[in-house]
């Protein structure tokens, strides 16, 4: 099987030669003890970071010399590039009974995992080795498992999610805030297109922005896409805020068309550039990108719109979902021959002095509570993260989530060549979120 990923090995000899010293000093091994790791390696799955590729590398090392020197022990990195890639990951290690020790995962696809059966379900000695549970933020915790008591995931970044806007272009259109309403929204983007400049940075082809925007307005207008085993996809609430969606680009014209291509990162550069008003769906990785860009004075942080599209107000039936749960756990193997050298790897990313450091290289929000009190604190412009972290609904807890998240991206990647001809019409998008909806049910009638 072809595997879409790279592997980054940060050993004893490359870390002490050339990033020694450079991770946080962070030197305890937990509640658990020092684990005596000589001669062993610990591999580990983690998404790729686009936006930082090369600071990423240079974790991976930093990590492992913090880890040899903790432990006596290496780390072998593996990254993947998608959400299907992760998925397939996961599938084949399971099948396998062999692979990464440690897997990092997105927290939509922890159910997925706990599903299979073949990670650990940690203990309370298992949370000790780690720090102890009550070291993290509870939030974090919403979705480690289906109950406490039945967890699997360690929470190494909280990810809420919100809008960023150009302060400096909404005042010259006479707007002092983003709308709370998505239709709103669109309304300020056509007036703030124009010049060269777009009202609305997104990305068409980006992995998981597309299907999140729509899981919030689905939410928002009433209509959860799982519910008791049964699929919502098709709902008209649902296939409405695709539309919606497409919209922006090819009807409203409030988005560059060349975001038809993009990832993330690249609506990210646009709107760093300013020549874009907002910035759709980002989070506090964000920051050190545009704290170094053109609108490092310009910009700010607001939550997304919570009433959904073809609405004045949200529904009584609706949820004001400012943003899905989001962020990474960090789970271990039930096969990993190294157990507790993997947990004091848990232990190690997860204290306070290494969640300090990771924020301020990729901004993800710590999920160590010290951590997070600290950088909080010491950011006001983080305030409206909070605000979204706190109106935050986690996804179903099931197995077939994985499988869903996966129907509901595919939606959007076969409608790219229609959105790319500039236009998608009722029935195609109809069509596709049908398709989504079968392909979900599916998933969900296989784990009952």
């Amino acid at each position: 099987m072809t595997r879409a990923s790279i592997t980054v090995i940060s050993g004893v000899a490359i870390a002490a030669l050339t990033l020694q010293g450079c991770a946080a000093d962070d030197q305890s091994a937990g509640s658990g003890g020092k684990v005596d790791g000589t001669g062993k390696t610990i591999n580990v799955l983690v998404g790729a970071n686009s936006a930082y590729p090369a600071e990423q590398k240079k974790w991976f090392a930093d990590m492992g010399a913090a880890f040899t020197k903790k432990t006596g022990g290496t780390l072998a990195y593996e990254t993947f590039a998608s959400a299907n890639d992760e998925l397939t990951k996961i599938q084949t290690s399971v099948l396998s009974g062999q692979g990464p020790d440690v897997y990092g995962l997105g927290t939509t696809f922890t159910p997925t995992a706990y599903s299979t059966d073949a990670f650990v379900k940690l203990t309370d000695a298992d949370w000790k080795k780690v720090g102890g549970r009550d070291r993290f933020v509870p939030a974090t915790l919403g979705i480690s498992g289906p109950d406490e008591k039945n967890e699997i995931g360690v929470p190494s970044a909280s990810r809420p999610f919100v809008i960023a806007y150009n302060k400096k272009l909404l005042a010259a259109a006479g707007i002092d805030k983003p709308a709370d309403s998505w239709d709103g929204l669109r309304d300020q983007a056509k007036r703030l297109t124009k010049g060269g400049v777009y009202g609305i940075s997104t990305a068409y082809a980006d992995t998981f922005d597309p299907y999140k925007i729509i899981w919030g307005m689905s939410e928002q207008a009433g209509n959860p896409l799982v519910t008791k085993g049964k699929s919502a996809i098709d709902d008209p609430i649902t296939v409405n805020a695709f539309q919606t969606y497409y919209d922006w680009l090819v009807k409203d014209h409030v988005v560059d068309p060349a975001a038809v291509g993009w990832k993330n990162s690249q609506a990210l550069a646009e709107f760093a550039a300013g020549k874009s008003a907002f910035m759709v769906i980002t989070s506090s990785t964000s920051k050190p990108t545009l704290d170094a860009s053109a609108v490092k004075d310009d910009y700010a942080y607001a939550v997304m719109p919570t009433i959904p599209p073809g609405e004045s107000s949200r529904p009584k039936d609706g949820v004001a979902a400012a943003s899905i749960l989001s962020g990474d756990n960090l789970v271990v193997a039930d096969y990993s021959q190294n157990k507790d050298l993997a947990l004091a790897y848990i232990e190690q990313v997860t204290s306070a002095a290494q969640q300090e450091h990771y924020y301020k290289i990729f901004g993800d929000l710590p999920t160590n509570a010290e951590a997070s009190k600290s950088v909080l604190a010491g950011d006001k412009a983080l305030s409206p993260l909070i605000d979204a972290a706190k109106g935050s609904v986690a996804t179903p807890f099931t197995g077939a989530w994985g499988e869903i998240q996966l129907a509901l991206s595919n939606v959007t990647v076969q409608l790219i060549p229609s959105l790319a001809n500039g236009s998608v019409s009722p029935a195609k998008v109809k069509a596709a979120v049908h398709e989504a909806h079968v392909a979900a049910q599916t998933a969900l009638d296989r784990v009952k």
